[in-house]
């Protein structure tokens, strides 16, 4: 399975230093049907822990999941900073996820090359 981020994610989980093993952790309960909420169209919410704290003070992320294909991390934010996504919001990515899950795998590894798109074991 292909595990991503979009670059905008990156940025966030960089300068929030949500750690790589935390976000592989989150897909991990999205694969068990824990922390998660099923957002329609691939798209979920999930829970991400903070360091040194547990999930339910941690970080809300949004992902694109198509099990045992790809997982792909679009946005991220902290409980105490929002308590949910708008509907303008979710429009936006389930528009996002149904453009990403259309991609075939040159045009991922394109999106990769570009820049787009980061490998999750490669985010630090």
């Amino acid at each position: 399975m292909r595990r991503l981020t979009t670059k905008w994610f990156k940025k966030w989980s960089k300068k929030v230093k949500v750690s790589n093993q935390n976000l592989l952790d989150a897909i991990n309960d999205l694969e068990a049907g824990l922390s998660t909420v099923d957002l329609g169209n691939h798209l979920f919410k999930v829970r991400v822990k903070r360091e040194h704290s547990g999930k339910s003070s941690g970080y809300r992320t949004i992902i694109v999941f198509k099990a045992e294909d790809m997982a792909i991390f679009l946005f991220g934010f902290g409980k105490n900073e929002k308590e949910n996504i708008n509907k303008n919001e979710l429009q936006y990515f389930k528009k996002l996820a149904d453009d990403l899950l259309s991609l075939n795998s040159e045009q991922l590894e394109k999106a990769i090359s570009q820049k787009a798109l980061f490998n999750l074991e490669n985010t630090k």
